[in-house]
């Protein structure tokens, strides 16, 4: 393990504590980020103030000024810790810690504010788009399997592995449906019409609701799994995976810091 860029405090000893909050802390990149968060946010209030521009552009512009510095942050990670794996890890768990940030906003506004579903598209409403769900969730499984071949193999990562197919399965087949229901729309001439946000799987009105193989079975008792809205239904995949994420992260990083010391001896 390279020494030359140590975490705060003790080094190893809080790596051995917290090898999570020792892998997501910025370290050197702690004032680049807080700079380039500040310039993002008074970027896009000032592109909201003065240009008129939607809430989804602000939020954009926080994000784009954040790219350097976390690009820098995750650099010094591969430098500090020299694994592949544990770089990726990092990577998903900031990707992924922001997009359930997105679900939790959505959450909020729908269950707090009491918008409207259509207006509880969160902060970067075009990204709650079809293809934008079918493609995340397809790499977040991606990266989770290589996580995997990585080392990253306990029993939290293999819930993690389930619970990330049978997400992406949901996004696949909500999907699909999207592209057929797209496609009959068109052949009845209607072309103003998105049919974001249609049912998938679970939820209200999805295949379970509504399968003859499902309709009156024990499965439809279940709460929420038949009833709840399609915004409830994919807060909870993301919480339940992030969840999963995290303790799998910590039980990875828990083990490969208590291993350092002795192959450090060695190989001297």
């Amino acid at each position: 393990m390279n020494q030359s860029l140590p975490l705060p405090m003790t080094g190893v000893a809080w790596q051995r504590i917290f090898p999570l909050l020792a892998l997501l802390h910025p370290r050197r990149q702690a004032w680049p980020l807080l700079i380039s968060l500040i310039v993002g946010l008074i970027l896009g209030w000032a592109a909201m103030q003065f240009w008129g521009m939607k809430l989804w552009v602000g939020t954009a512009i926080v994000l784009v000024a954040l790219l350097p510095a976390l690009s820098v942050k995750f650099y010094h990670d591969w430098l500090h810790y020299g694994s592949k794996t544990i770089v990726i890890l990092s990577i998903l768990l900031t990707a992924q810690g922001a997009h359930t940030i997105e679900h939790i906003v959505q959450w909020v506004q729908y269950h707090i504010l009491f918008w409207t579903a259509r207006q509880s598209s969160g902060l970067l409403s075009p990204a709650n788009a079809e293809w934008v769900h079918f493609v995340w969730n397809w790499s977040v499984l991606i990266l989770v399997i290589v996580l995997m071949r990585g080392g990253l193999r306990n029993g939290w990562a293999y819930l993690l592995l389930g619970v990330a197919l049978l997400h992406t399965f949901e996004h696949t087949y909500a999907f699909i449906r999207y592209q057929q229901v797209l496609g009959e729309l068109r052949e009845l001439g209607v072309t103003n019409v998105t049919a974001q946000g249609l049912p998938g799987i679970l939820g209200r009105d999805g295949w379970l609701a509504r399968s003859i193989w499902t309709r009156g079975t024990i499965i439809c008792s279940v709460p929420g799994l038949t009833t709840a809205t399609r915004l409830d239904v994919h807060f909870w995949w993301n919480v339940i995976e992030m969840a999963l994420l995290t303790a799998a992260g910590h039980v990875y990083l828990l083990t490969w810091a208590r291993r350092q010391p002795q192959e450090n001896s060695v190989g001297g």
